[in-house]
């Protein structure tokens, strides 16, 4: 039996200056230690009692966080720029959508500045895109794009690349359509490289776009040679887009949709 450091140098200390250690501190030092029962994390209210997790008198596990929850009503959410994360992410949910069902529809909401951050400056890069584009192509289920609040850059061209008649709006959104931007670095061999993959990159983009609006290339990019914003009324007219959404009272289900699955 190990006697704790800490009292076996108390009971030396007491002997070394005379005094003799009690009973109750050598009983302390050779007493085994009972184990503590492991404890168990609950939810508790306010007042300290354990809050149940029921549902119509049935206990029920925890909801399912809310990307969960989007993705099991086949919602997938474009929030953010196209950085290489997002479009892994992206990209996993339309191919485990196709695999799930091939006729029903996917819905694509995208908010999103495209391959740049809110200041302008380059974050992501065009392939990115083109990887979510060529994706919502090669699965089965049509994609119902619907754009809320922004969709700049390469982000208007996957607004665009919606099922034919499924590509919408909000009414206050913004849609805008530029050249790509360079990150190039380095010696100036290898930044003409890379400006010479920055004009591809802009043709295919805007080989997508005039396919998409039914216009052709040397329009878009003619168009696209400057930044150029569309309200969404121009964005119907120009192509990107089929119709703006009119926000419209709905009656919202009382038990929402994942509550059947558990």
């Amino acid at each position: 039996m190990r006697v704790p450091v800490v009292l076996f140098l108390a009971v030396l200390a007491h002997t070394a200056l005379g005094f003799v250690p009690s009973q109750q501190l050598l009983s302390r030092a050779t007493k085994p230690r009972t184990p503590q029962p492991a404890r168990r994390h609950v939810i508790r209210s306010m007042h300290g009692g354990a809050v149940p997790q029921t549902y119509n008198g049935a206990r029920i596990s925890p909801p399912p966080d809310l990307p969960s929850l989007l993705l099991h009503n086949r919602i997938v959410y474009i929030g953010m720029p196209l950085v290489p994360a997002v479009t892994e992410l992206i990209i996993a949910e339309l191919l485990y959508l196709n695999y799930e069902s091939a006729t029903k529809p996917v819905y694509m909401y995208i908010n999103s500045p495209g391959t740049t951050s809110a200041d302008g400056r380059a974050v992501g890069f065009e392939t990115e895109a083109f990887a979510i584009a060529d994706c919502m192509k090669y699965i089965k289920p049509p994609v119902h794009t619907i754009c809320i609040g922004q969709a700049y850059g390469a982000a208007a061209m996957l607004l665009s690349q919606g099922a034919l008649g499924k590509r919408s709006c909000l009414p206050n959104s913004s849609i805008m359509l530029h050249q790509p931007r360079s990150m190039a670095r380095g010696q100036a061999s290898d930044i003409a490289i890379k400006a010479r993959e920055v004009l591809n990159n802009r043709k295919v983009t805007c080989s997508l776009i005039a396919r998409a609006c039914g216009k052709d290339l040397d329009t878009v990019m003619n168009d696209a040679s400057r930044t150029r914003y569309f309200s969404p009324e121009e964005a119907v007219e120009y192509g990107i887009i089929d119709k703006v959404m009119s926000p419209k009272a709905q009656n919202l289900p009382v038990t929402p949709s994942f509550m059947n699955s558990l």
